[in-house]
């Protein structure tokens, strides 16, 4: 007879948990849950987090996922999903990431565990999204949908969707993970930290942050600020000068920095690999760049914004839940916050945007202190207390 209650939680790769879902581990576990997590423990490039699990009660199940929808091995996934499953008799599931949301419905259904919840952070189909995403995972959605308790979406387009057209008992619209605002206090000597990741002092600090993949589009920021150096006059020289620096790993690790090499770029550009300081590393920025072709709503880019970063980004769903614009030119459309770029592999509008901004401190400092305010109405308060309903109206 089972007298625990017991809840899992459902992603592809390990990390996915420390980095953005302890909360909902903390209400779980405030609630009287046994906190379980399945997910792939031995991806190389992801199993950076998996320290963070030490400590917190959470149980580990190791469940072999891939990213790839269309490997024979989900069977095998699929298996391994639904055995645990049935082994622990679990009262909740939460599922995350694609594939995990998929297979995890597909195996709670089998196991005939009720009530399942799905966090879709950032559908695959979307406005601007290929006519393959949307013939592949639009009707894979919309089939799930039905076996979901509670479908929960992170920005207002998907929840407009999921709303009209899908089947979940229940839809509702959280902003993201919540961006805890107590961070921002946290206080770095911005000279020590800079000689620490061996950074000049007396640039200007541009910063992009996320996975090095081809969905972050970290390319065109590499070759829009080519292009500003190669536009800088020699005999009158620069009007300023920055350093570039990256945060994140992945599978184009190589590729990156060989195309820095190729573009004569290297010297002023750091990558800096995956981070765990990230907290500091905003506090010596002064420019964020955020160059991705698809969010879900961006945690990096509402990271940016609380500690008072300008923001030049690509204007996407999820990342205009964040930044409001008022004026709808080509190729950008301005912000009070920063500029967005409308087609987000356009080099030449990132490189004059950059240039606008970098020719101009005091609009910088402006737009950085609409964004501190701005991200505030996105605090991690707000979430937890619409987490705490949705899972009080589910569980016992």
């Amino acid at each position: 007879m089972k007298n625990t209650n017991k809840a899992l939680l459902v992603t592809t790769v390990s990390g996915f948990v420390p980095q953005f879902e302890m909360s909902n581990v903390q209400i779980l576990q405030d609630m009287g849950y046994e906190v379980h997590y399945a997910a792939n423990y031995n991806t190389p490039s992801y199993g950076t987090d998996n320290h963070r699990l030490e400590g917190t009660g959470i149980i580990q199940h190791q469940i072999d996922f891939v990213r790839n929808p269309f490997q024979l091995k989900n069977i095998l996934i699929y298996k391994q999903l639904k055995k645990i499953m049935r082994t622990e008799c679990f009262d909740l599931v939460h599922c995350h990431t694609p594939m995990g949301g998929v297979i995890a419905r597909l195996a709670a259904r089998s196991a005939k565990i009720t009530p399942v919840i799905y966090t879709a952070h950032g559908f695959h189909f979307y406005t601007g999204a290929s006519i393959i995403n949307w013939l592949c995972y639009y009707p894979i959605e919309k089939i799930l949908s039905r076996f979901t308790d509670e479908l929960i979406c992170i920005n207002k387009e998907d929840y407009e969707r999921a709303k009209r057209y899908f089947h979940a008992k229940h839809v509702d619209y959280i902003p993201g993970v919540g961006m805890n605002i107590e961070k921002v206090n946290n206080k770095v000597n911005v000279t020590l930290k800079k000689k620490e990741l061996g950074l000049p002092e007396d640039k200007i600090i541009l910063l992009s942050s996320g996975e090095l993949i081809k969905r972050k589009n970290h390319e065109t920021i590499i070759r829009a600020l080519a292009h500003l150096k190669q536009q800088a006059t020699p005999s009158l020289g620069s009007p300023y000068e920055f350093h570039y620096i990256i945060c994140g790993h992945g599978i184009l690790n190589e590729y990156l920095h060989k195309l820095a090499e190729e573009l004569h770029i290297s010297d002023s550009i750091s990558f800096l690999g995956y981070r765990e300081d990230m907290m500091e590393i905003f506090q010596i920025a002064d420019l964020f760049l955020f160059p991705s072709y698809q969010e879900g709503l961006p945690m990096a880019l509402l990271e940016a914004m609380a500690f008072g970063l300008p923001v030049v980004c690509s204007d996407i769903r999820g990342s205009n839940d964040l930044m409001e614009k008022y004026n709808d030119t080509q190729p950008f459309n301005y912000c009070d916050g920063g500029i967005m770029i409308k087609q987000a592999d356009d080099i030449s509008a990132y490189s004059q945007a950059i240039d606008l901004l970098l020719q101009d401190m005091q609009l910088m400092h402006k737009m950085g202190d609409h964004n501190r305010l701005r991200s505030r109405e996105f605090s991690d308060k707000y979430v937890k207390d619409s987490m705490k309903k949705i899972y009080r109206r589910l569980l016992p």
